[in-house]
């Protein structure tokens, strides 16, 4: 642990960090403590990062989403953001902006993987379990799987 740090060390290897890529708060905050920085030193400087909006929680948020939507659904995104520090509110309001793409996102997953309707009872279980453990609900895994869309339900 560095025990005389020098702000300027902290801060310049913080803008190295986020020049990379974004960051949300909770991850630049573990990094820049495994570097040996006191953790009242990058408190206040992400303080003055946020308030200069060069860190932001909810830009990490869109970027990762935007980044990992064409692979994963909802419930992994979601999980996936938690992990990383993100708070909850912020999770909500990012994947409810993408919640219209979900149903066509997990047909994609789904054709690119299997290119056809299961053939039998197992065969639509292997097509679940895959659809799941790529983080899509319960409901839009049916509707991805059967092919229905919203008019054919409404009639």
């Amino acid at each position: 642990m560095k025990s005389t740090t020098d702000p300027g060390d902290l801060r310049e290897r913080a803008l190295r960090l986020l020049a990379r890529r974004e960051h949300c708060r909770a991850e630049l905050a573990r990094k820049l403590g495994q570097a040996g920085f006191a953790i009242e030193d990058i408190a206040t400087l992400l303080d003055e990062f946020e308030a200069k909006n060069w860190l932001s929680d909810r830009r990490f948020a869109e970027s990762w989403v935007a980044d990992h939507r064409a692979r994963a659904g909802s419930v992994k995104l979601a999980y996936e953001l938690r992990q990383r520090g993100v708070p909850d509110a912020i999770i909500e309001a990012v994947l409810n902006d993408n919640r219209d793409s979900e149903l066509e996102r997990a047909r994609e997953v789904w054709k690119k993987k299997f290119m056809s309707a299961p053939a039998d009872a197992a065969d639509k279980a292997r097509q679940i379990r895959f659809l799941q453990s790529r983080g899509f609900t319960a409901e839009v895994i049916r509707r991805a799987i059967s092919g229905a869309d919203d008019r054919s339900e409404h009639y």
